[in-house]
């Protein structure tokens, strides 16, 4: 049973950086694809990064520039680093992870609220 364990959200204001952390019950080398989704209220669950095996990455045009998504094979985590954070980004954000099976899982969520 794989679990995804996301911490690192908060209340923070406008301007400001958050780290979340993803850590994974075993080995993320398993997984081809990473990932961070985010869901506002009233909205749908969207992609903010995505990282490769091979640390290819792939962000939202929202948030280019200003979030960084990394893994780190040997303590099973993977991160995604905010800064410039804006009141746009509040939502809850949900690590993923997917096998080559294209099999995925998902976190519970970490809140993560900006105020202007």
């Amino acid at each position: 049973q794989v679990q995804l364990v996301e911490s690192g959200g908060g209340l923070v204001q406008a301007g400001e950086s958050l780290r979340l952390s993803c850590a994974a019950s075993g080995s993320i080398s398993s997984f081809n694809v990473m990932g961070w989704y985010r869901q506002a209220p009233g909205k749908e669950r969207e992609m903010v990064a995505l990282i490769t095996g091979g640390e290819a990455t792939n962000y939202d045009h929202s948030v280019k520039g200003r979030f960084t998504i990394s893994r780190d094979n040997a303590q099973n985590t993977v991160y995604l680093q905010m800064n410039s954070l804006k009141p746009d980004d509040t939502a809850i954000y949900y690590c993923y992870a997917q096998r080559e099976s294209n099999r995925g899982y998902w976190g519970q969520g970490t809140q993560v609220t900006v105020s202007s």
